[in-house]
């Protein structure tokens, strides 16, 4: 192909290819414009939905209010009721009390007054005086009595009775609430004294329930009383105060009137629904662009100016003038919208690069096979060249057969014959390393599997080309020292790698060649390198050694005769041998091949 058709080729591709992006780019520029006015729509609807429920909320939170206020009105109506019920029972029941503790006084009283009639001087004693004087007899001679006289009433003097211990001991506790008295008899001028116990003056139980009730009635006077008054000083102005509440709502500062939790929590649930999860801040202002709530910013205050706010006024059916402004902005809104379009641009992006991938393959195919046309044609050049050699000197020799003179000459009939023999055989030669070749690109090249013996066979290719190294006055070294040299692989096959090495080795030194041959033994694994000291090569040069028809360029010298096929070979025969081939190699300081066999017990493993 023509260097000008190539030319057009790749513009016209480029074209196309450019063509392409620009329409893509085109299309995810406006996709991108139409993802971002849906974003705007979606947020401003979210806002304003929000603003609205916010003040409908504040409304419906007054109304509960109101109600809770006028059940609590209710429920204290209801408990004045009940405790007024309460305080009349409670006294209901004080003086039911009272009545049965009167009575229990009255039965006591009549008792005493037997007592009294029946002896004529008694005496109270405490119950612990009892327990501790009287009940213990052996303390009774402590027990002082003394008659005090008392007034005179007509005929009858009234005297009473001290009694008390002339000496103090520990005091015994009482054992009930009985009353005991001493009751003292005259007898020949002695006082005789007997204890009489009466019941309680009363009943304690009852006494102790009757102060309880009547404390308890005194709590709940004082409360009722409380309640009074707060009602008549109060209650009305409430009641006022809650009329006029519902009027002065809007009046209320915006800094009570706005539940930050609530306006996030309803923003992110109608974002949510309408499919918007990217994080965003916010901002509430009052009625002189104050700012009495924000959320945290980011590092770079700039980026924040410069990203769009989406805003709605708050409370906006107030009397006069909103006294509020709510607004967000989302610091990656860019990022949220690319993520939207990522469905469509992963395929894009998947076509563009392959679109470019299509587009460089080809490219390098044309320079491929415009690179392989070029070696074609030198390969032909030269194979042209090295037939035309051999036959032509054929041709010469024939002619001079021709000649009676030179054919009467039994000595140069045979020297021409030879030198028929020996072109016939380097054109054979030719043509089955052409042929070769070819099998290879077809895979039908038979390879034989046996075994062989590494050693052996790089000694005979040497021995064989000694004669050639011999011609080029070269120095050859071995060192072929691998103990196990078996392996699996075609000998015939092999010994061409071996000639090709050893013959490169040969035709790239310069001046008289110098090659090594080594083997050693690496695990399971033989390995056998050629080394010279020829020309060398580039790392270029060293990376295409191995293509069909490449052969390094030598200048102006032509000494080196081939056709490019030889390493191709090479590679190949030992590729399908389940070896490798390695190359180092400098300018103009030599080169080495190394190529590793599997042991043919690996090889069978």
């Amino acid at each position: 192909m023509k260097k000008r058709s190539i030319t057009l080729i790749i513009w016209l591709m480029s074209i196309a290819l450019l063509g392409v992006m620009a329409m893509q780019y085109y299309f995810v520029h406006e996709s991108y414009i139409q993802k971002s006015q849906l974003f705007d729509e979606a947020v401003r609807a979210s806002l304003a939905t929000v603003a609205g429920r916010i003040e409908k909320q504040e409304v419906y939170d007054f109304l509960q209010h109101q109600q809770k206020v006028e059940q609590e009105k209710y429920r204290q109506e209801k408990a004045r009721h009940e405790k007024l019920a309460q305080q009349i029972a409670l006294q209901k029941r004080i003086e039911e009390l009272r009545i049965q503790q009167y009575e229990e006084e009255q039965a006591f009283k009549d008792e005493e007054d037997k007592l009294k009639s029946r002896y004529p001087l008694v005496a109270y004693i405490e119950n612990p005086f009892y327990e501790t004087y009287v009940k213990r007899r052996r303390y009774n001679d402590l027990v002082t009595i003394r008659v005090v006289p008392g007034e005179i009433d007509g005929d009858i003097q009234n005297n009473t009775v001290e009694v008390y211990a002339t000496k103090k001991l520990p005091v015994v506790p009482a054992k009930d609430d009985s009353t005991r008295y001493l009751a003292f008899s005259n007898t020949y001028n002695t006082i005789n004294w007997v204890v009489r116990s009466l019941p309680a003056r009363g009943d304690l139980k009852i006494a102790r329930e009757i102060h309880l009730l009547e404390q308890r009635l005194r709590l709940d006077a004082a409360q009722n009383i409380y309640d009074s008054v707060a009602v008549i000083g109060g209650k009305n102005q409430e009641l006022m105060s809650s009329v006029a509440a519902s009027q002065q709502l809007s009046k209320r500062p915006i800094q009570e009137r706005v539940n930050v939790r609530l306006i996030r929590s309803e923003l992110d649930a109608e974002l949510n629904k309408r499919q918007i999860a990217a994080p965003f801040n916010m901002e509430v202002r009052d009625d002189r662009n104050t700012i009495i709530f924000e959320t945290i910013r980011s590092v770079k205050p700039e980026d924040d100016i410069k990203t769009p706010r989406y805003s709605t006024l708050l409370f906006e059916n107030d009397l006069g003038s909103s006294p509020g402004l709510l607004s967000i902005y989302f610091p990656n809104k860019s990022s949220v919208i690319r993520d939207t379009m990522s469905y469509m641009l992963l395929p894009m992006i998947a076509l563009l690069a392959l679109l470019i991938g299509a587009f460089a393959y080809t490219l390098i195919i044309i320079f491929r096979q415009k690179k392989i046309s070029a070696m074609k044609t030198d390969f032909m050049n030269n194979m042209t060249h090295e037939f035309k050699t051999p036959v032509a000197t054929i041709m010469i020799a024939s002619e001079s057969l021709r000649d009676p003179e030179i054919a009467a000459d039994e000595r140069r009939v045979n020297r021409l014959a030879n030198i028929i023999y020996d072109e016939n055989v380097r054109l054979g030669n030719h043509i089955e390393r052409v042929l070769n070749i070819a099998r290879l690109e077809k895979e039908n090249l038979k390879i034989e599997r046996t075994i062989v013996h590494i050693n052996t066979l790089v000694s005979s290719v040497l021995e064989s080309m000694n004669l050639q190294l011999q011609h080029a006055e070269g120095i050859l070294t071995t060192d072929l020292k691998a103990n196990d040299d078996l392996v699996i692989g075609d000998e015939l096959h092999l010994s061409n790698v071996f000639f090709n090495l050893v013959d490169n080795a040969i035709k790239y030194s310069k001046g008289a060649p110098h090659i090594t041959v080594k083997s050693y033994n690496n695990k399971n694994n033989i390995h056998i390198t050629i080394a010279d000291r020829g020309m060398g090569m580039t790392k270029d040069q060293k990376e295409k050694i191995f293509d069909q028809f490449y052969r390094i360029p030598t200048g102006n010298v032509h000494n080196v005769k081939g056709f490019g096929l030889g390493l191709s070979y090479v590679n190949d025969i030992v590729r399908r041998l389940n070896g490798v081939i390695q190359v180092k190699s400098e300018k103009d300081k030599g080169t080495v091949f190394e190529l590793t066999f599997p042991l043919r017990n690996k090889s069978q493993e």
